[in-house]
């Protein structure tokens, strides 16, 4: 069953890769050109002609770089969504397969993008001094793991309060909890890289807002394709064989 449930959550996880790749398209790649643009009038301004000819064209980084990059993507977040899909399922009270994905994307989307959204967005080309890159992407990396684990430290504290306060003030206790703790990571770790001077602040807040569309697609469309996919596999194996 396993293997069915892996199957399934790397072709929702497929499915989700092209609706995340058409918003990409559509809103975020614009914005990349804007920032590069700006990047390069910056660079020229300074005297600054050091960068050559590009190792890789933008026309090929927007299109086969872009279509590799978020489909692989989707497939992995598919094959390890299968994977809590399956922790979860029968320990979330009497919820269906469609339930418990649609809960398994919620959690994972705010665990793994919303948590470090929160303190490191996501930035575009000429924001962010190149020799920090390491220093970010390994904060970034922390935010999301934080996120994880206060995720399912909330799930975990929020079933064994059920039955001391009923469902509905667990609910709010766990998620004032969550609150409490995502808030002191991010007073605790360092600021991002201030913006450069000059750069425009509506680039920058539409960068961010389609990033995040971006990943609000992807982590919805798998959450409903799977919950379909795995409703129909889980049905087949409870159906009784016929003598």
């Amino acid at each position: 069953m396993m293997r069915t449930l892996l199957v399934r959550g790397m072709l929702a996880g497929l499915a989700a890769a092209a609706l995340a790749l058409l918003v990409a398209w559509l809103y975020g790649e614009p914005r990349i050109a804007d920032a590069i643009a700006f990047e390069e009038a910056a660079a020229h301004a300074a005297g600054d002609h050091a960068h050559g000819e590009e190792v890789v064209s933008r026309t090929a980084q927007q299109t086969v770089g872009l279509v590799t990059a978020v489909g692989v993507y989707g497939i992995a977040v598919g094959g390890l969504f299968a994977i809590a899909f399956a922790f979860a399922q029968g320990r979330l009270g009497a919820l269906g397969a469609r339930s418990t994905a649609a809960v398994v994307a919620l959690a994972g989307f705010v665990a793994l993008v919303l948590v470090p959204f929160l303190k490191y967005p996501a930035t575009p080309p000429a924001v962010g001094a190149p020799e920090t890159i390491g220093s970010r992407t390994v904060l970034y990396f922390g935010m999301a793991a934080l996120g994880v684990l206060a995720t399912a430290a909330a799930v975990i504290v929020g079933r064994r309060l059920v039955p001391r306060l009923g469902a509905w003030n667990a609910t709010i206790v766990t998620a004032a909890g969550f609150v409490v703790l995502v808030a002191a990571a991010n007073r605790l770790t360092p600021d991002p890289d201030a913006l450069p001077e000059g750069f425009p602040a509506t680039v920058l807040w539409d960068f961010r807002i389609a990033s995040l569309g971006v990943q609000f697609a992807l982590w919805t469309t798998l959450g409903v394709v799977f919950g379909l996919l795995s409703e129909r596999a889980l049905a087949r194996r409870a159906r009784p064989v016929s003598a």
